[in-house]
């Protein structure tokens, strides 16, 4: 019998001028389009807090130990649907919703410039796009330096690699809320069937890889 698989997604609270945040939006979306009868997941909603993002991601990754975890965000300029390869550890200086930055500007003292995603970001980009849904989906290098690459960066580290962003625009920026479901299902779909490649090459070669994400 097939093993279900955990997943774990979230999108963040309002925040400045984003009263109705779209990220969170979208994960509400793909909970009513749903994965497929065997993923198990689990949505929460981040508040726009440094200290308190750390302390859920931790708490997130020890209690479901996801084979992925997806992430999502809003981005006030972005058009398409974005895909952020890597999370920076660096450079954050603007204050949360509590009026709050780390002192050390970083989300990790000593930790690396960046992690990179074992999701290749560029083939799920090409395959949704030649899909024909109807959404533009495109890939990004940097996640802005604020929440969602500090949650990022530091899932990423919890999670050795198993980790994904996702930059959405506002509603109606041009998307609906139906469109943007539509869309990261696509793109979360597309992300585990990369996983499932790589787990069953990797189940030939030596078996005990196959359990940690599990």
């Amino acid at each position: 019998m097939e093993q279900r698989a955990e997943r774990v997604g979230s999108g963040f609270e309002p925040f400045g001028e984003h009263t109705v945040n779209s990220s969170w939006v979208a994960v509400q979306e793909l909970v009513r389009l749903g994965l497929g009868e065997m993923v198990d997941l689990h949505v929460y909603e981040l508040p726009v807090d440094y200290q308190a993002v750390q302390d859920i991601l931790l708490s997130l990754w020890k209690e479901h130990q996801p084979q992925l975890a997806v992430h999502v965000g809003v981005s006030g300029i972005a058009t398409s649907v974005t895909l952020e390869q890597c999370g920076h550890n660096k450079g954050y200086t603007r204050l949360d919703n509590r009026s709050f930055c780390p002192a050390s500007h970083c989300c990790m003292e000593n930790g690396p410039d960046y992690i990179k995603s074992v999701i290749d970001m560029d083939t799920v980009c090409k395959r949704v796009n030649g899909s024909n849904i109807g959404i533009t989906v495109s890939v990004s290098k940097d996640a802005g330096r604020y929440l969602c690459d500090y949650t990022y960066y530091t899932s990423l580290h919890q999670g050795q690699g198993y980790s994904a962003f996702v930059h959405v625009p506002a509603l109606g920026g041009p998307y609906s809320s139906e469109e943007l479901g539509r869309g990261l299902q696509a793109v979360v779909k597309e992300m585990l069937n990369l996983l499932e490649v790589d787990y069953n090459e990797w189940g030939e070669k030596d078996n005990k890889h196959c359990h940690h994400k599990q």
